[in-house]
């Protein structure tokens, strides 16, 4: 349970995070939005664990950066600014069954019954809340959550594929840093001089760089090394929760019944979803930190 709990601080920050940048980043600065995001982010990590990449990793930082941190947060942050922030956390639920589905033939993972169990509960769930009466809907908005969800699914997959032999904390360092490198130039070609930063603007971006970027990202990929992607997936519909909860208590957005009857079922199947004791061993011993120790014995193996 010590990993899914650490995996939930991810979804949790990823929730709040959609209501820090509705209500105190520049709504016309996406390009600049994610840049300060991902690169101070990974500036922060790269300097707690003084490694650079090595080998494949060189173009693999490359291309998980561009998957999970500049596109990403480009998509997360156009719809952040153009949906309620229940709505926007809401769409990226359907993220579960996505990952499941992705990962069996990427990383041999065949989902279990009770995740695609898990999957369908908490999308009734999020039907629930998208069909609440929360008001106008922004097409553009919805279809950037989705496109949001779509490639950040296939890159997480492919840095659990990928993952074997690499510590956890220098590889999202590494992806951070290369999706800040690939958006800053953007930015600044696109969107001229950077926002001009207040101290609740400043703040925010605290927030965003260092509890929902650095952290949160670090929490992900320790879960994605040690549990099945089904239950990984399933601990991140705590977002669309966290965004729901806060977009009623913050922001004052309102709950209806029907909404709330949503909330009850994503929690369902998140508990539906949480690994048995079998399936622990199984992702475990499947991780690269679970080879055996060598007895200094010839021939021994410690088990």
């Amino acid at each position: 349970m010590r990993w899914v709990a650490l995996t939930a601080v991810a979804p949790v920050a990823w929730g709040a995070n959609y209501f820090v940048t509705h209500e105190f980043l520049p709504a016309d600065r996406p390009l600049y939005g994610a840049a300060l995001r991902a690169l101070p982010a990974g500036l922060v990590l790269l300097a707690l664990c003084r490694r650079l990449p090595h080998g494949a990793w060189w173009w693999r930082s490359a291309v998980l950066g561009l998957l999970n941190m500049s596109v990403f947060f480009v998509l997360v942050y156009a719809a952040s600014q153009l949906l309620p922030t229940s709505v926007a956390s809401t769409v990226m639920a359907v993220a579960p069954l996505t990952m499941m589905l992705m990962a069996w033939p990427l990383v041999s993972e065949r989902p279990r019954g009770a995740h695609l169990a898990g999957a369908a509960i908490g999308l009734g769930g999020v039907c629930l809340m998208l069909l609440s009466g929360v008001g106008a809907v922004s097409v553009p908005g919805v279809l950037a959550s989705a496109a949001a969800m779509l490639v950040s699914s296939f890159g997480f997959i492919l840095a659990k594929r990928w993952s074997a032999g690499v510590d956890v904390l220098a590889s999202t360092a590494w992806q951070l840093t290369a999706g800040g490198l690939f958006l800053l130039p953007v930015a600044a070609v696109v969107e001229g001089a950077p926002p001009a930063l207040s101290a609740p603007t400043a703040l925010a971006y605290g927030y965003v760089t260092l509890i929902a970027t650095a952290l949160a990202f670090a929490a992900w990929f320790t879960g994605l090394r040690h549990l099945p992607t089904g239950t990984v997936g399933l601990v991140g519909l705590l977002n669309p929760v966290t965004g729901v909860l806060l977009g009623t208590v913050v922001a004052n957005e309102a709950m209806t019944v029907q909404q709330l009857g949503g909330l009850v079922l994503v929690l369902a199947g998140v508990v539906l979803g949480r690994p048995r004791r079998a399936a622990r061993q199984v992702a475990v011993q499947g991780s690269p930190q679970a080879s055996p120790a060598r007895d200094p014995r010839p021939g021994a193996v410690r088990r």
